[in-house]
């Protein structure tokens, strides 16, 4: 048969056999033929015998899929009577059935396109047959351009292009000859029966059309269209099929978008007709379908008493399958179309109005066997406004591959490739970006040509999707080329795992124990290593039988394996280790752990990731956690390269994880954006294998005290996902100049290092030039100029022309000093001439460190920062001697500062007397003068006047101009020129600080006392403390002078004053008997005044103590009225108002004794108020008693007014009563004031009594009380006065009972002389 010319014939019945003659005419006359013909008409088979008839030797016949290579090679030699593999053979990826004899190789373009690496002219062939080339298929276009740069050099080389009759002309225009003239073109007709097309469009469609639909452009008829009642597809479908029950029998094929909406159909479908006598057999089919599934819609139906079946199909059936029985069709005009987004670099699928061309192809599938009908369920406008044709692969696909591959075979530009239709712009630099991203391609500089590298070298070499070839390479480095390899080969065939509709669960339980709970990729290792394992166990029948069993598609499980055993040598020729090499013998390979359970689990998914680059996703927290709380929300979102987003694919064996980072074998869009075949993974292994693709973003440069170097920090980001969102890094490496900068004015400038781990001797020139500069900065405070010392600036400029410009860190700055400090001790050491600008001009008494006031010494510190709380000079004072301070001579400020502070007291003068001492410096100058040897230096810290009297008299005197110290508004004087205090503690801690003497006493007086107290509790070393009978005022205190609980005078006596002296001044104490109601304490108070208060009520309180109360006795004597009276009283009880009585008895007596400080003077005391104790507090109570009934009666008064006119007189009374009888007010009144309440009480009577008929008189009256009282209040006072009140206050309190009596019941006359004027005198005193 080898030898003999073949016997040739061609089916009669064959459309292209009637134009046989005509089409080997154009072959032999010219170069290129464009066959163009309908599906069905025999061009694929019957080409390759007239080529053959025509003498061709070797006819290359390609075709866009595998399956249709084998099936047609088969048919060819079946009609020529040869075997396959001799005269007919085929070529598909990994397989071939070819021979020496071969005269007509079916191939796959991919397969062609390939062996132009080895056989650039294509030597090996003198006919091509490039098919179905209206499919326009990247590879079809890519070998359409080839060809047209071939056929000058090969005129022996004949080309022949089928193609369905869209758009052929688009080929002849293509290969024109030189002169213009187009490729011949001849057309055959295809076997089809008229379809009758109706248009169905939805009613949510169909109200879009306003007016009538045309023609229709593919018959004359008009066009039949009516709308369904109908709100999406399914029940659209649904419709059509019941208006197809009113035909003739016969199947039918529904178009369908993809395998989710196929599976919605069924439901529907079955649904709607299961109860109809004459059964529906409803059969999906797509390509993820088994094969066993597939071939049911092939077979015969066994369904019995079977009407129809309805076939429900994705874009498959349109064109690459023919399914039998078909006489109606029913078109969604949907479909999803693999499209490539440049922006997002990613291949999406998403669901798309297919064009007129596919709509025709599709209705054509009803006219095939007999007559048909085609429902398309849109309307015919819709159909009107489609594409003519589906866009070329080329415009929505990658061109990675195809680039690569022109590279690789120098072809040149791709911008001036001779396609068919030009590549978008955007595709080719998508393509060109994965490639650079994969590290096969550099752009060069400037971006300059580009070339392949030695990775791109290898890609090209295997014949696999570019970012597996780069997974295969990685693996090679690594030591894990086998397991990678396998993982490869599955990814690049169809998914060997089934999941049948029916069965769906079984399925998934099935495959679940393959599945790797961190990575969908090992899932698949898994899965192939079981595959392995088994196929070695089994023999061929059984392991068939399991596969099925488990789900798995034995067909497709063969694929990978045959897949896997054509790679494995192509892997050995790229270098590497094998697998016998440890991964862990690289350094990239090492990990703490393998993130599964996969021993290698991080060099496999390194591996796979440097093929995955732009594929990775870091989880967006934020997103998730707002998605998380959507009702209904079950996906984690995930950041990916270029701002994309997206979740993992249900499917995923991760999909109830969330890793913080994965990387996904592809991106695919259908209801949203899916990651599919997923991995959790360290998304910092991306920077080693992306190189220069990775960003980097330096921030924050800062001196690191703790490191000793400057640092910064920086970020990691491939397409925008932060791989290392944030680490430390040395500045140095980034910028060694700016580095070194920070170093000299951090380290040695500021001071912001630790010095103490380097040696003394080297770090000496810092202590002594921070020595310098201290003395300096002192200096610059005292005298509050900023001119004096010099900036950082200088200091930097210093040691940046001492240091080299190697020296960036603490580190390298100690290394070289070590030995430049051998050779030059003092080069880093600073004189005063380094860093003095100015010149000092001020005595140093002008600007004291220390202030003395009596025997204490204090301490001055001096600041000049404006606004600051310490602006000025600051007194610091020990809490131990604050409450002793006098708060005198402070307000003459420092000799440096007193002119200008007399400056601004002067311009803060009224404006009348101010015009008469201007200029106020020059008077302030000629004041300060005369002031030398008054002021606090010279009168040991007591001057004899305030500084405001003294100038006061001054300018009085020189300006002639009457003014006082109340002339001077302090609000307008600056703060800094009022000296400061600042309490500190024993430890010197600020205890509080104020620039107001008086008010930090008060508000610091409870630790001021404890500060002392504590202080004479530690006499100094050596020093004996004298007994407490023996000691005196001037002596220090024992250690054990504060007592508690006692009953008696047992504690000696009592000094009225301690002494200690410690560094500055002198700490004085006061003890003072404290009044604790049981019994009393001794304690040391911090002033006399305090000490004084506080022993008179503790006199009291050990009186009652140690004599008997009368209590009793007094309460079984009493009248019934005042028994009565008392016990309205505000006390609790009659016994209460009693031991008040006993009290102001006891005060009584104390005040008129004097001093109390022995036990012989405190007995004599006790003896007086025990003698008196009966009598005096019996006639105490009795007064009370009196007291209480003529509040009684003042009360009923107040009852008896109730006019509206007079509620300010009533407010008034009312409130005097309650400031005299109160509870407490026996003591507090006093036994020698009780005698005048009486009166106080009467005159309110009256007042109420007189209120009535002279309502005028006493608003009067009440005016004229009010200034007085206004004059008490502005004083300080307050009813009820405090206990610590100036005598001034107490007196002018009684004047206001005084001067009432005076106002509203002159008749009963006062017990001194008192007037609004005499109150104010009494004031002031």
């Amino acid at each position: 048969m080898s030898s003999a010319e073949p016997v040739i014939s061609y089916p009669p019945e064959l459309p292209v056999s009637e134009a046989r003659d005509e089409i080997m005419g154009a072959i032999r006359d010219h170069q290129v033929v464009i066959v163009a013909g309908a599906t069905g008409s025999g061009k694929t088979t019957q080409l390759p015998k007239m080529a053959l008839e025509l003498g061709r030797k070797s006819i290359a016949h390609t075709q866009p899929r595998r399956i249709a290579a084998r099936t047609i090679a088969e048919r060819v030699a079946e009609e020529l009577g040869s075997e396959l593999g001799g005269l007919v053979g085929y070529k598909v990826r990994f397989t071939d059935q070819v021979s020496a004899e071969t005269r007509v190789a079916l191939m796959t373009d991919g397969i062609l396109l390939n062996e132009i690496h080895r056989d650039r002219l294509l030597k090996k062939y003198d006919t091509i047959i490039v098919d179905e080339a209206h499919e326009r298929s990247l590879n079809v276009d890519f070998l359409l351009g080839y060809l047209k740069q071939l056929l000058p050099q090969r005129p022996d080389l004949k080309v022949i292009i089928t193609s369905a009759t869209i758009d052929p002309q688009s080929f002849a225009a293509h290969f024109a000859e030189p002169n213009g003239e187009p490729a011949p073109i001849i057309e055959v007709s295809g076997r089809t029966y008229p379809v009758n097309i109706r248009y169905r469009p939805m009613v949510s469609s169909a109200a879009t059309s306003a007016s009538p639909p045309p023609e229709d452009a593919e018959d004359a008829d008009p066009v039949d269209e009516r709308p369904y009642d109908a709100d999406d597809e399914v029940q659209a479908i649904v419709h059509a099929l019941r208006e197809l029950d009113r035909e003739a029998p016969g199947d039918v094929l529904v178009f369908l978008p993809g395998e989710a909406e196929i599976r919605d159909a069924m439901d529907a479908v079955q649904g709607a007709f299961r109860s109809q006598t004459a059964r529906v057999e409803v059969l999906p089919l797509y390509g993820r379908l088994s094969a066993a599934e597939q071939h049911r819609v092939f077979e015969r139906s066994r369904v019995t008493g079977l009407k129809r079946r309805v076939i429900l199909a994705t874009n498959v059936a349109e064109t690459s399958l023919t399914v039998p029985g078909i006489r109606y069709v029913i078109d969604t005009g949907t479909a999803r179309i693999s499209r490539y987004s440049h922006r997002a670099k990613v291949q999406r699928l998403p669901i798309e109005a297919v064009s007129q061309a596919s709509a025709r192809q599709r209705s054509g599938r009803a006219g095939r066997t007999s007559p048909g009908i085609a429902i398309r369920l849109y309307a015919h406008d819709d159909f009107q406004k489609r594409p003519e044709f589906t866009d070329p692969e080329i415009l929505r696909t990658s061109l990675a591959s195809v680039i690569l591959q022109m590279l690789s075979l120098g072809f040149g530009d791709i911008q001036t490739f001779p396609f068919l239709l030009p590549p978008d712009s955007r595709g080719v630099k998508a393509a060109f970006d994965l490639l650079v991203e994969l590290g096969a391609v550099s752009l060069g500089r400037g971006g300059g040509s580009p070339r392949l590298t030695r990775t791109g070298r290898d890609i090209a070499r295997l014949p696999i999707d570019p970012r597996f070839a780069r997974m295969l390479i990685e693996a090679n480095k690594d030591g894990v080329t086998e397991d990678v390899l396998a993982i490869v080969a599955g990814l690049s065939i169809q998914d060997v795992r089934e999941r049948p509709e029916e069965e769906r669960e079984k399925a998934q339980q099935a495959h679940a124990r393959f599945v790797d709970p961190a990575s969908d990729f090992l899932t698949l290792l898994n899965l192939w290593n079981h595959l392995r394992d088994r196929q070695r166990e089994l023999g061929s029948s059984a392991f068939r039988r399991e596969v099925r069993a488990d789900y798995l598609n034995y067909v497709r499980v063969r694929e990978w394996f045959d897949v896997h055993r054509q790679l494995r040598p192509l892997t050995r020729e790229l270098g590497g280790r094998d697998r016998k090499g440890s991964p862990s013998d690289g350094p990239r390979a090492r990990s703490a752990a393998p993130p599964t359970g996969h021993p290698q689990g991080d060099a496999i998914h390194r591996a796979i990731l440097a093929g995955l680059l732009s594929q990775i996703g870091v989880l967006d927290e934020r997103e998730t956690a707002k998605n998380a709380s959507a009702r209904g929300a079950r996906f984690a979102e995930y950041r990916g390269a270029r701002g994309v987003k997206f979740a993992i694919f249900p499917g995923s064996g991760l999909k109830k994880q969330r890793p913080k980072a994965v990387m996904s074998a592809e991106l695919v869009e259908t209801s949203r954006l899916f990651a599919r075949t997923v991995a959790a993974i360290d998304p910092a292994w991306a920077e080693d294998l992306a190189g220069d693709l990775v960003k980097r973003q330096i921030s924050e440069p800062h001196w690191s005290k703790d490191a000793g170097a400057a640092v910064a920090h920086e970020k990691v980001t491939l397409y925008g996902v932060d791989i290392v969102p944030r680490r430390r890094i040395q500045f140095a490496r980034i910028d060694r100049p700016a580095a070194r900068e920070m170093f000299v004015r951090h380290a040695l400038v500021e001071g912001e290092w630790d010095p103490a781990q380097l040696a003394k001797p080297v770090t000496q020139f810092l202590r002594q030039n921070h020595e310098l500069r201290r003395r300096l900065e002192k200096l610059e405070e005292r005298e509050r100029r900023r001119d004096i010392l010099a900036g950082d600036e200088a200091v930097f400029a210093f040691y940046n022309a001492r240091i080299p410009a190697e020296v960036f860190d603490v580190r390298s700055f100690e290394s070289w000093w070590r030995q430049a400090l051998q050779k030059t001790p003092k080069l880093l050491t600073m004189r005063e001439s380094d860093l003095i600008e100015g010149d000092a001009s001020s005595d140093a008494g002008d600007f004291p460190t220390r202030w003395t006031q009596g025997d204490q010494t204090l301490q001055l510190t001096y600041r000049f920062e404006p606004g600051a709380d310490d602006d000025g000079v600051t007194v610091v004072v020990p809490l131990a001697l604050l409450a002793s301070l006098e708060n005198t001579g402070f307000d003459w400020q420092v000799p440096g500062m007193r002119d200008e502070l007399i400056t601004a007291m002067l311009r803060a003068l009224p404006k009348v007397i101010r015009r008469h001492v201007v200029p106020a410096a020059d008077w302030a100058e000629k004041l300060s003068s005369e002031l030398v040897g008054s002021g606090p230096e010279d009168s040991d810290g007591r001057p004899a006047s305030s500084l405001a009297d003294a100038v006061a008299r001054l300018v009085q005197r020189q300006a002639n101009q009457l003014v006082s110290a109340a002339d001077i508004d302090w609000d307008r004087v600056p703060g800094h020129l009022r000296m400061s205090f600042r309490a500190v503690d024993g430890r010197g801690r600020t205890a509080g600080t104020s620039r107001d003497l008086p008010e930090l006493q008060a508000r610091l007086a409870s630790r001021a006392r404890e500060q002392v107290a504590r202080q004479l509790s530690q006499p100094p070393k050596g020093q004996h403390a004298p007994s407490p009978g023996t000691m005196s005022a001037g002596h220090a205190a024992p250690a054990n002078i504060e007592q508690s609980e006692l009953t008696d005078w047992s504690f000696g006596n009592l000094p009225e004053a301690i002494d200690q002296r410690v560094a500055g001044g002198v700490v004085r104490g006061y003890p003072a008997i404290i009044d604790e109601k049981v019994s009393v304490s001794i304690r040391v108070e911090a002033t006399a005044e305090h000490a004084a208060i506080a022993t008179r009520a503790g006199l009291r309180r050990l009186l009652l103590l140690t004599v008997a109360s009368p209590v009793s006795y007094i309460q079984e004597h009493l009248t019934a009225k005042e028994k009565l009276a008392l016990a309205a009283s505000p006390y609790s009880s009659p016994k209460a108002v009693i031991d008040d009585c006993r009290a102001a008895v006891a005060d009584r007596f104390i005040a008129a004794a004097g001093p109390v400080r022995t036990r012989e003077a405190f007995e004599a005391l006790r003896a007086q108020v025990t003698a008196a104790s009966v009598d005096d507090v019996f006639a105490l109570v009795s007064l009370v008693s009196k007291i209480l009934t003529s509040a009684r009666e003042v009360e009923r008064a107040l009852k008896g007014q109730n006019a509206m006119t007079l509620l300010g007189a009533l407010g008034d009374v009312r409130g005097q009563l309650q400031n005299l009888i109160h509870p407490g007010f026996v003591l507090e009144t006093g036994a020698e004031r009780l005698r005048h309440v009486p009166r106080y009480l009467e005159a309110a009577r009256i007042r109420l009594e007189n209120l009535g008929d002279a309502p005028g008189r006493d608003r009067a009256w009440m005016t004229e009380f009010e200034r007085a009282e206004k004059a008490f209040r502005e004083a300080g006072g307050d009813i009820p006065l405090p206990i610590t009140a100036p005598e001034n206050l107490v007196r002018a309190r009684w004047m206001l009972e005084e001067f009432r009596v005076s106002l509203f019941a002159q008749r009963l006359g006062t017990a001194e002389t008192v007037s609004v004027q005499r109150i104010v005198k009494a004031l002031g005193s």
